[in-house]
């Protein structure tokens, strides 16, 4: 049985990652993101209700039907810091028991202070890790949920494959992202939105008008379903489907490890 250390995986010296529309070291992104979530983690969770009129919170609510999590199932929830969707399978599954990953302690933070409020002092466990080297066993978990976060992953094949690693056989990965919008006019629409209004948002709101626009830059470098569908094949989670919410805004992206 294999497990990983939370560390950031060593880079090759002259290899680059995407850092927003920035090309900048690969080893060098971990903690340039970390740095990004710090910056927002007391205000983030409200960000996300202004920035998208609180649909975000019906986009995790499909996420975790489609999961339709069981008492006694595991799941491991990356970039989930602030427990939105730990919550939400918790809720939906008393009995259940969820393993909160995230890279930057200061989400976490968040998160266990919202679950000790709710009095949710059970069925959590909190650690910080990197989705491309994650402190679990082969075959541990029953699934992977990650929401919003993968485009912040210096190397999405290697998070990938770590995913289907912590799987069992017949294990399910959901991944909820921000995607490639499909109706037409409304990318027009979108593009406004994003770079005009939303970097304000966050200086006004956040104090951080930096780390909003690197998110608004984030999402237009992920790519679209499809080729997110082909890395998750590639990665050996079979099956993989994707689903667009909001007219591509974001979409669900499921696969399984068989």
């Amino acid at each position: 049985m294999t497990t990983r250390n939370s560390e950031e995986p060593a880079a090759h010296a002259a290899e680059e990652a995407d850092f927003g529309f920035r090309r900048i070291p690969a080893g060098e992104k971990a903690a340039a993101v970390r740095d990004v979530f710090e910056s927002v983690a007391s205000r983030y969770d409200l960000m996300n209700d202004l920035m998208s009129g609180g649909i975000h919170r019906l986009w995790k609510d499909r996420m975790v039907d489609r999961l339709n999590p069981r008492a006694g199932e595991r799941v491991l929830d990356l970039a989930g810091g602030t427990g939105d969707i730990a919550f939400r399978i918790l809720a939906r599954a008393p009995g259940a028991e969820v393993a909160v990953v995230d890279l930057t302690p200061a989400m976490l933070a968040v998160g266990r202070d919202r679950a000790i409020d709710r009095g949710l002092l059970t069925g959590l466990a909190w650690a910080a890790g990197n989705a491309e080297a994650l402190p679990l066993p082969d075959r541990s978990v029953d699934a992977v949920t990650i929401a919003f976060g993968l485009r912040n992953v210096t190397r999405r094949d290697r998070a990938l494959v770590e995913a289907r690693r912590v799987l069992r056989p017949g294990g399910r990965f959901l991944c909820l992202e921000f995607s490639r919008v499909t109706v037409p006019g409304l990318d027009r629409l979108y593009d406004t939105y994003s770079f005009s209004v939303l970097p304000r948002l966050g200086r006004l709101v956040a104090g951080d008008q930096d780390s909003y626009r690197y998110l608004v830059e984030s999402i237009r470098r992920f790519p679209d379903q499809p080729t997110l569908a082909g890395e998750m094949t590639a990665a050996g989670l079979e099956r993989a489907c994707w689903t667009s919410l909001s007219g591509g805004i974001a979409a669900l992206h499921i696969g399984w490890r068989l």
